[in-house]
């Protein structure tokens, strides 16, 4: 029990002392900033579910103010998500739970991996990718593309990282959370990208934004303009900036444009001999899906639209590959130890990425281990991710990136 206390404390801490020390600094310099509460983003949205549930009569309304306060301010997934509904929440965190050494190895094993993604994967790729951006006018071609990739890598294992946390942490207490993540840049399309991230976000749109609008029911022009509505929702959720708005559209646009042509693509296909279930097919898929929604990101990424557009335009229209061949890139925040342990964490969180898209839990064959082998193996990871990740003198860690949004 000391020790489902003594993680129940850090963990939380963890995910909070970032924010909490940034906001400090914006009340300080700013008091009006304290009028922002943290996690308004998500608990804004459970609220409004919670409401249109009760007002649908699809759930019943808690009559106890306590336990409606603990429904919206259960601390672990407040600040980033996964934004839950009440009816996955609503006995869980009201009914007993008993000490399950199961529930509390398999909560530990997600902590230690939201610790490996965050640590190992996202903090050290933000180093290459905060020294590109941050002076981006002094790059080109094959350095943006490298710095928009690793964005692409780093806001997933960062804000796969803090769910994967904020999920450990409840499996603890023996709640379980959704799983906000299904392996997204596994995608074949735009539209599969957006079952497979930030689930309880897209779900919460398609469920209280698209669908009220009409949905798909009346027609092809009418599903385009209720696309493009909820995605230009989507872009003002994460920012109030036009690139944030630029960025949703650029995702509806690609859905509309993609269904405008799947017949000639799959035309195409058929031409060329290629069957529906060929895997060449599919990697092909992959591959283009993901360069879409890696360009998309670099608008995210960028300060301005303009400078998003700048750093596209410089990735696509120079020509440099000998970068990545005569040691340039070392110079750029990570040295080549950097590098090696910075690529051999991404090739592992791509296998465990494989093993869960197969229907295999890396965490349940650990599990399934005898209790000295299993704590053997999860005290090894704690290790590894001490000595390989980023963080210590000498290193400014990063915040939680969705913990801005």
């Amino acid at each position: 029990m000391l020790a489902i206390g003594i993680v129940a404390v850090v963990t939380p801490w963890f995910l909070t002392r970032d924010i909490t020390a940034l906001s400090w600094g914006l009340i300080k310099s700013n008091p009006i900033n304290l009028v922002l509460p943290m996690g308004i983003s998500f608990y804004t949205l459970q609220i409004i579910a919670y409401m249109c549930d009760v007002y649908k009569g699809k759930i019943e309304p808690q009559r106890n103010l306590f336990k409606y306060a603990l429904f919206i301010s259960y601390f672990p997934q407040i600040l980033q998500g996964p934004i839950p509904r009440y009816e996955q929440l609503q006995n869980q965190l009201i009914e007993g739970h008993k000490f399950d050494e199961h529930n509390f190895s398999k909560g530990i094993c997600y902590i230690i991996w939201g610790f490996f993604l965050k640590l190992v994967i996202a903090d050290k790729a933000g180093v290459f990718v905060n020294t590109v951006y941050g002076n981006y006018p002094a790059y080109a071609g094959a350095y943006l593309w490298v710095a928009s990739i690793l964005y692409s890598i780093q806001l997933y294992a960062d804000f796969l990282a803090c769910t994967i946390l904020a999920k450990g942490v409840s499996k603890l207490f023996g709640v379980e959370l959704i799983d906000n993540f299904m392996q997204p840049y596994f995608a074949t399309s735009v539209k599969d990208f957006w079952r497979r991230w930030h689930i309880s976000l897209s779900t919460w749109l398609r469920d209280y934004v698209y669908i009220p609008l009409g949905g798909n029911r009346k027609g092809q022009l009418s599903k385009f303009m209720n696309l493009l509505i909820t995605f230009f929702i989507s872009g003002l959720w994460h920012g109030a900036g036009l690139r944030f708005i630029v960025w949703g559209m650029l995702h509806a646009f690609y859905q509309i444009i993609g269904e405008l042509t799947s017949p000639v693509r799959e035309e195409i296909y058929t031409k060329f001999r290629v069957s529906k279930e060929s895997k060449d097919k599919a990697i092909f898929k992959r591959i283009g899906t993901f360069l879409l929604v890696n360009w998309a990101w670099v608008i995210f990424r960028a300060d301005t639209l303009k400078q998003g557009l700048g750093i596209l335009k410089n990735m696509l229209f120079v020509l440099n590959p000998w970068v990545l061949f005569n040691n340039r890139l070392y110079t750029l925040g990570l040295d080549w130890k950097d590098w090696l342990v910075l690529i051999l964490g991404i090739l592992v969180m791509i296998y465990a990425g494989i093993k869960h898209e197969a229907g295999n839990s890396v965490s349940d064959a650990i599990i399934a281990r005898r209790l000295p082998i299993r704590w053997a193996i999860m005290i090894a990871a704690i290790v590894v991710v001490m000595l390989m990740g980023t963080y210590g003198y000498g290193f400014n860690n990063s915040d939680f990136i969705y913990g801005g949004f």
